[in-house]
C-alpha cells in the first residue's frame, strides 16, 4: 500500500539535504538507500556466482555502466528537453541503478574509481535489486520520474530451455548456455531505450553472439 511499510516520504520530508539536487529528489534517494539496506538485512543479496562465471558477469556489467556514464550529459541533455515543456522534474536527478548482487558490487567499485564521470555521479546514485526498487516505488512512487533516472545493467544466466527456440540463429554447443544482458534507461526523455543483448557462456568465459535482440513475449513491465 502506497505510504505503508516502515520507510515512506513522509518521514524523510524533514531531514536535511546537499548538492545541487531538489531537496525532494535527494530525501528520495536517501530514502532509496536505507530502504535496501533495511532490505538486505531481511533478505541478504545472494551468494556471488562462482568464480569464472563471476568475472565474466563483471566485465560484461562495468564495460556497459562505464560506456552510460561516460555519456551521462548527453542522458541529462535529453531528460532537460522532456521537462522544457513546463513538467515538474529535477534536472540533477538521483540515479537508481536496478542490477543484481555483482552488479551492485560493480557500480560501488565504479563509484569509488574518483573518475571523473564517477565523480560527477557518485553522490547521487544507488545500486539496488529490481524487487527493492519496485518495493520502494510501491510506498514512494515516481512514476513521472521527476526526482529519478533509472538505469538498469543485469543479466539473466539461467534462460529456460523454452526460450532456446528464440536463439536458433545462434545454436549451443554442449555445456554451453545462453545469457541475456538486459539494458536501459527510464525517465531519460529522448535517450530512454531498452535493449537486450546474447551472449554465450561456455564455463569459460562469454563471447557475445548478437546485439539488440529482441526477446519474443517478454513484456515490457
Amino acid at each position: 500500500r502506497r505510504g505503508s511499510g516502515r520507510y515512506s516520504w513522509g518521514q524523510h520530508m524533514m531531514r536535511g539535504t546537499g548538492g545541487s539536487m531538489l531537496s525532494t529528489s535527494r530525501i528520495w534517494l536517501d530514502g532509496v538507500r536505507e530502504f535496501a539496506a533495511e532490505h538486505r538485512v531481511r533478505k541478504p543479496l545472494p551468494d556471488p556466482a562462482a568464480a569464472a562465471e563471476g568475472a565474466a558477469e563483471r566485465m560484461i556489467l562495468a564495460a556497459h555502466l562505464a560506456t552510460v556514464l561516460a555519456g551521462w550529459e548527453a542522458v541529462e541533455a535529453a531528460r532537460c528537453e522532456r521537462g522544457a515543456g513546463g513538467s515538474p522534474h529535477d534536472a540533477d536527478p538521483a540515479i537508481v541503478i536496478t542490477t543484481t548482487a555483482i552488479g551492485i558490487a560493480v557500480v560501488e567499485e565504479h563509484l569509488a574509481t574518483g573518475s571523473l564521470p564517477a565523480r560527477a555521479v557518485a553522490d547521487r546514485a544507488v545500486a539496488v535489486t529490481e524487487l527493492e526498487y519496485r518495493l520502494w516505488c510501491i510506498r514512494n512512487p515516481d512514476d513521472g520520474y521527476e526526482r529519478h533516472v533509472n538505469l538498469w545493467n543485469w543479466i539473466k544466466t539461467r534462460v529456460p530451455p523454452e526460450r532456446h527456440g528464440e536463439f536458433a540463429r545462434h545454436p549451443l554447443g554442449p555445456g554451453e548456455a545462453y545469457w541475456l544482458h538486459r539494458t536501459g534507461l527510464a525517465g531519460a526523455g529522448s535517450a530512454a531505450r531498452r535493449d537486450c543483448h546474447l551472449w554465450k557462456w561456455n564455463g569459460r568465459h562469454a563471447s557475445l553472439l548478437e546485439a539488440f535482440v529482441t526477446e519474443r513475449g517478454v513484456s515490457e513491465l
